[in-house]
């Protein structure tokens, strides 16, 4: 399929349709709380770090959000355990104080619901590359949540990140291989990527499960169970995911 890819600074009309473009995240997801505070800001504030893809119709295909942020100083120079909550906050602190950035983290690629399994996702990823690169940038980092890793909960994630196939060598899950065949190199596992908190009536509007049970409960969609505690009625999902570095 024919794809223009530009940035939202450059067509700030396609704020609106990308919003509305039908995707396949899970409600849980969309509920965590740092995600839910800035995701929007990167729209608002860093629109030259939003690239949107159209069809030959002018549809919305794909969005894809990047955050610039400062990684060379004290108490940053290793990839976060907190992935991809962490460096939203960081990027948004550096912002704040006027921090300069020396590095893009990718935050989200995501493909309309009807367009997937066409590749996109792999020329979103180049695409943002590239736009790192225009900006004056020489790194992508990304933390990658591997999209096969939901069928296999209770996997556990740091065995999950470095399978490969006999084949190729190529990683296991296809996300992670669309990244490593871009020119990505896994480094390591983001083991509390993200986090969603909420009480019991909360899960089961989410998910429709009962969470009536304290211990583990596998919720479609999750790459990990989620904890629940029935007697003091909340249950947690903290979600690891894999930071991939790209050198550009």
């Amino acid at each position: 399929m024919e794809l223009e890819i530009t940035t939202l600074a450059e067509r700030p009309e396609l704020q609106g349709p990308m919003w509305q473009m039908l995707d396949t995240w899970d409600e849980f997801v969309i509920n965590d709380p740092v995600g839910w505070a800035y995701v929007g800001r990167i729209v608002g504030e860093l629109p030259e770090y939003v690239l949107v893809a159209t069809d030959p119709e002018g549809k919305v295909a794909a969005r894809a959000f990047s955050v610039p942020l400062a990684m060379d100083v004290d108490g940053r120079r290793e990839l976060p355990a907190g992935g991809w909550d962490q460096v939203m906050l960081w990027a948004f602190s550096d912002l704040r104080h006027g921090r300069k950035p020396d590095i893009v983290s990718a935050i989200e690629i995501t493909v309309a619901t009807d367009l997937q399994g066409q590749g996109i996702s792999g020329r979103m990823l180049a695409a943002m590359r590239d736009n790192a690169r225009r900006l004056g940038f020489d790194q992508v980092i990304a933390p990658v949540r591997p999209s096969a890793k939901k069928a296999e909960p209770q996997t556990l994630i740091d065995e999950y990140a470095h399978r490969t196939r006999e084949a190729d060598g190529l990683p296991h899950d296809p996300w992670l291989r669309v990244h490593v065949r871009a020119g990505g190199v896994i480094e390591k596992v983001a083991h509390t990527s993200m986090a969603v908190t909420g009480s019991l009536d909360q899960w089961r509007k989410w998910t429709g499960l009962p969470f009536d049970t304290t211990g583990q409960v596998e919720v479609p969609g999750a790459l990990v169970p989620v904890h629940c505690e029935v007697e003091r009625g909340y249950a947690v999902y903290v979600e690891p995911n894999v930071w991939v570095r790209h050198r550009l």
